[in-house]
């Protein structure tokens, strides 16, 4: 049984006691997806369909979705970055122009309206090529009604999440569920608001924080390696 997350505001976050502000849990990312997959075994055999976020996310979300038995796709995101410095990120944009954007790096980081346009259309660019990649001439599945389960490798300011719940809603999903093997507090706060129930094992706290510091073997996920595990599906 999962204990949920001692926190007054965030009552529909499960994670796993024993693994909060933990390093270097998981091996792997399928490591990762497999761990999540015991936490959601109350959704196996379901109409859920789950949806891994391209491209670190998809190898957590295939685990998942083979050992529940469930449908995998992708909720295709990128993020939005500034022009001097795409390491930063100031939102992200969805398949469906879905947009979040961060108003305060906005702010702090002097970006025009000119910029902002610019830098949204450069990766909306992206997100078009990648979708068409991953799924070809594949319609988009119909979630009306049906549970979501959304799936990356780990959650740090949580703006490609937000972004990503905020697309499938539109698309109609039922319930919304957030899968993630590692995330910070914060993020993971703002984003269960906005979600049915967020299940992390590894939730971190303090100042900072990266993704990659849950895991054990760590490297980019390269565009070949998702194409080749939506195949298998």
């Amino acid at each position: 049984m999962n204990d949920k997350l001692v926190c007054e505001f965030c009552q529909n976050i499960f994670d796993t006691p024993e693994l909060r502000n933990r390093t270097r849990i998981f091996r792997g990312r399928k490591h990762a997806g497999t761990k999540l997959s015991e936490m959601l075994k109350e959704y196996s055999d379901s109409d859920a369909i789950v949806f891994g976020i391209p491209a670190g996310g998809v190898p957590v979300a295939a685990p998942v979705a083979r050992n529940l038995k469930l449908k995998l796709d992708v909720a295709v995101v990128s993020k939005i970055t500034l022009p001097w410095n795409t390491e930063v990120g100031y939102g992200a944009i969805a398949f469906n122009k879905t947009i979040e954007l961060n108003e305060d790096i906005i702010s702090r980081m002097g970006v025009t309206q000119e910029d902002i346009e610019a830098d949204i259309d450069k990766a909306y660019q992206k997100v078009k090529k990648r979708f068409k990649m991953f799924r070809g001439e594949k319609p988009f599945p119909d979630i009306s009604n049906r549970p979501v389960i959304l799936v990356d490798d780990g959650v740090a300011s949580g703006y490609t999440m937000l972004v990503a719940v905020e697309a499938l809603k539109k698309m109609g999903a039922g319930s919304m569920v957030i899968a993630v093997p590692t995330a910070h507090l914060q993020s993971l706060e703002r984003i269960s608001s906005e979600v049915d129930r967020v299940y992390c094992p590894n939730i971190r706290g303090g100042g900072a924080f990266a993704v990659a510091d849950a895991y054990k073997n760590w490297f980019d996920v390269e565009e070949k390696e998702v194409v080749n595990i939506l195949k298998d599906f």
